[in-house]
């Protein structure tokens, strides 16, 4: 599954833009589909050939922070079970998921 592509890049807020927004949009959602891990990305950008996002990252502590995307990618679960996106993802407002 490629876990970013052209058109959901072009959607993506830029770093930083919705730094001082109350409750900012979360526009992906990747997931572990094999156990714990949830990341819900507010916001990034490319950097050096890959992607830095900023939102809610849940390893069973739930906490804002950055992600890189080539991490996201080289983690491997049982049977070779990757990081997903949720494809059926609607935006909707951080405080929602935080719920």
């Amino acid at each position: 599954m490629k876990l970013m592509t052209k058109a959901l890049a072009a959607k993506l807020p830029a770093l930083y833009s919705q730094e001082h927004v109350e409750d900012p949009l979360v526009v992906l959602h990747y997931f572990n589909p094999s156990g714990t891990g949830d990341w819900h990305i507010v916001e990034g950008e490319a950097r050096d050939g890959d992607y830095l996002f900023f939102g809610l990252c849940d390893l069973g502590e739930p906490e804002l922070g950055y992600v890189v995307l080539s991490e996201l990618e080289a983690v491997r679960g049982p049977f070779g079970l990757g990081i997903e996106r949720d494809l059926h993802w609607t935006p909707k407002p951080l405080s929602a998921i935080r719920k």
